[in-house]
């Protein structure tokens, strides 16, 4: 007797047709991931790399004057909150500050702030954001010749 049977048996086929959806959908995934980011911060990559120990001794100079700078969102009048202060927990009254409102998660371009000067320190605006979530703030300050830039990643809804 013989077993032989020229029909194709069906659990093959469907080990086959099972790796190729994986691969198909895996290729997929992999085309968009690649197109969607070019995983690349800045487009002068190399050039940051080479001056990596000037952006170092910039950020001792600037940990070294003991600025602080505090901020605050209040949610129901939109309004962005700094407030500065030197080493001595002075305020810097005669500071001068810029703020970009820069979306982390997002290819988006940054929102410049007018903060007005509040005195004592204090500089504030209302923002109207396109979106809530993340946000990172970028503040640059100058005060008697002194610069000072930090990164505050803050939550605004």
């Amino acid at each position: 007797m013989s077993f032989s049977s020229s029909r194709i048996h069906p659990v093959p086929l469907t080990f086959i047709a099972g790796f190729a959806v994986v691969i198909a959908v895996n290729g997929i995934m992999m085309w968009l991931a690649i197109d969607s980011f070019s995983g690349l911060y800045s487009n002068h990559a190399r050039d940051h790399g080479v001056t990596y120990n000037r952006v170092i001794a910039e950020q001792k100079a600037r940990d070294g004057l003991g600025w602080k700078v505090a901020t605050s969102w209040q949610p129901e009048s939109q309004r962005l909150g700094l407030s500065l202060a030197n080493a001595d927990g002075s305020p810097l009254a005669s500071a001068r500050v810029s703020v970009e409102l820069v979306r982390p998660a997002e290819k988006r371009a940054p929102i410049d702030v007018d903060l007005n000067n509040l005195g004592n320190g204090r500089f504030g605006a209302k923002i109207d954001l396109p979106i809530r979530g993340s946000w990172d703030l970028d503040i640059a300050v100058e005060s008697n010749g002194q610069h000072y830039a930090i990164t505050k990643r803050v939550f605004l809804q």
